[in-house]
């Protein structure tokens, strides 16, 4: 009988180590662009900054993410506000224009100038945050079509 109460002790505390699905928002884009956007998640590699890919809850195919913390991946996202201001700036990182907005806990960056707004959120623990956009920029520039290059 001991054996069996440590070997699911063992289980329990197993289950307790691996992250569960990540909660994220889930956009309602038009069906063009949520089409494009599930292409582009699934392509997307399995780790980001050495952190594993997860669920995500809901489950979508617009939504991943990545370690404990999360970095949380969304496409089809609305454009953020700020982006079209005057002194809003662009950045590249591998041919990829992006848009940077600090929040309490991290940064979230999404694209300029491509016809899919996808969105990667990247709490403060992965510093320098803006290193993640390494990881996913060739994807998107694969799976986003540049409508408008980065100023």
């Amino acid at each position: 009988m001991p054996k069996l109460f440590l070997a699911a002790l063992g289980l329990i505390m197993l289950a307790g180590c691996s992250p569960g699905p990540t909660p994220v928002a889930v956009p309602s884009p038009a069906p063009d662009v949520a089409a494009a956007c599930a292409q582009l998640v699934k392509a997307l590699p399995e780790k980001v900054l050495d952190a594993k890919r997860r669920k995500t809850e809901p489950a979508s195919p617009l939504t991943t993410a990545y370690g404990d913390p999360p970095i949380e991946v969304t496409c089809g996202v609305s454009p953020p506000a700020g982006m079209a201001e005057a002194q809003s700036q662009c950045f590249e990182v591998n041919g990829v224009g992006w848009f940077a907005k600090e929040v309490t806990n991290g940064w979230v960056f999404t694209t300029i100038g491509r016809a899919l707004y996808f969105e990667v959120a990247v709490p403060s623990k992965y510093k320098p945050e803006a290193n993640a956009l390494t990881d996913v920029s060739d994807v998107v520039h694969k799976y986003n079509k540049l409508v408008t290059p980065c100023i």
